[in-house]
């Protein structure tokens, strides 16, 4: 959440269901880091379900790798967390160390970037949550999009509802926390989505 002025940001957020329930993550103080809070991200995971046993995630901005680490500690077979702040890159391998998480993979890089050179289909889900004030998210969306198969998930957090959802995605879900609307986004490739419904 962003931070209220006045108020300082959290220092630590604590990991909600699956294996490392309860496990304790740093939070840097970064302007625009502001980790999905614990009543979003526990309604993020009931609609996606608790169990992503083989799921591949990608957390592209993954800052304090709340996110991440909550589809890591639900069975997640492959997390990437890419984040370009090397401070925090350093601090997020010294979390996937001390959970033993080794399914999660930490990348220092621009997410953009390394979205725009990762295999085609490679993730069935990942995660956008970009710093509000950077305007990523309809370029981040865009990246996303050819790294999912059909049927494939996005969760975005953005500081308004995109509603109706660009092309080539259908609106699964979609809530609001004070300034934050999340969504979960669907992937899908047919050009005619009416058709889908037809026998």
């Amino acid at each position: 959440m962003r931070p209220v002025r006045g108020h300082a940001p959290p220092r630590e957020v604590r990991l909600i269901g699956g294996r490392f329930k309860r496990s304790k993550l740093p939070v840097a103080d970064r302007p625009g880091l502001r980790p999905t809070p614990d009543r979003v991200r526990e309604t993020l995971f009931n609609w996606l379900g608790q169990d992503l046993s083989g799921w591949r995630v990608l957390d592209a901005f993954a800052g304090s790798g709340a996110l991440g680490f909550e589809a890591a500690s639900r069975g997640a077979a492959q997390v990437v967390l890419v984040e370009r702040d090397v401070a925090l890159a350093a601090s997020l391998r010294e979390s996937a160390q001390r959970l033993g998480a080794s399914q999660v993979q930490v990348v220092a890089t621009d997410a953009l970037a390394w979205m725009a050179r990762a295999a085609p289909a490679s993730f069935d889900l990942v995660f956008i949550d970009p710093p509000f004030d950077a305007g990523l998210f309809d370029a981040a969306l865009a990246a996303a999009a050819p790294l999912l198969g059909e049927g494939g998930f996005v969760y975005l957090e953005a500081p308004r509802a995109f509603e109706p959802p660009p092309a080539g995605w259908t609106l699964h879900r979609h809530g609001r926390a004070g300034a934050v609307h999340y969504h979960l986004l669907q992937r899908y490739t047919d050009p005619d989505p009416d058709r889908r419904s037809e026998p």
